[in-house]
């Protein structure tokens, strides 16, 4: 028996192919700067720890290049990042914590805020600080982002129905932090 036999020749013409890179330094250096600002800004409310976003935003953006994604446009490209950045932040949350995360993150956009974006985030974030970290990661892709519930499963890997669900406990529970703060 030679290996010829063994082996299909439909798998040797895939395993010869030479496959292009997913995007040119160009096109990645684009995306780069329309993804970056946004899942920064999702890994440090999700996690509540600007450090670990800045660790996680590099680690994402490595494994992104490395899967060389072929997507089906920005949107699919940036859905996949997201996804690789949920699950690096879940792993996070599984390991043994040596500290806790206490600290918010660094507000890196003050100087652009309005006074209305200035009194929302003081009200919003200290509730958020006392959420759950899925509970205000769901608020964030929800909300910040603008993903659907679908879309927010295939990031989070949580069942698309019970999506729905869980925002709705995540929101009242914002409710009622919120309320607490006030009275």
């Amino acid at each position: 028996m030679n290996w010829e036999d063994a082996i299909p020749s439909i798998a040797i013409a895939q395993a010869a192919r030479v496959t292009e890179p997913a995007m040119d330094s160009d096109q990645f250096a684009a995306f780069y700067e329309r993804s970056a600002k946004p899942l920064w800004a999702y890994l440090a409310r999700a996690s509540g720890n600007a450090a670990l976003a800045d660790d996680l935003m590099q680690e994402s953006y490595v494994r992104f290049l490395c899967a060389g994604f072929p997507g089906d446009g920005e949107v699919a490209s940036r859905r996949y990042l997201f996804r690789i950045a949920s699950n690096l932040l879940r792993d996070h949350w599984r390991r043994p914590r040596a500290l806790p995360l206490d600290e918010l993150p660094e507000d890196r956009s003050a100087a652009r805020d309005t006074s209305a974006q200035t009194e929302s985030r003081l009200m919003l974030s200290p509730a958020l600080a006392k959420m759950r970290p899925r509970d205000r990661q769901l608020l964030w892709l929800a909300h910040a982002e603008n993903y659907s519930h679908r879309e927010i499963a295939e990031i989070t890997g949580i069942a698309s129905p019970s999506i729905r669900l869980l925002l709705f406990r995540a929101r009242r529970e914002m409710a009622r932090l919120l309320g607490k703060e006030r009275a």
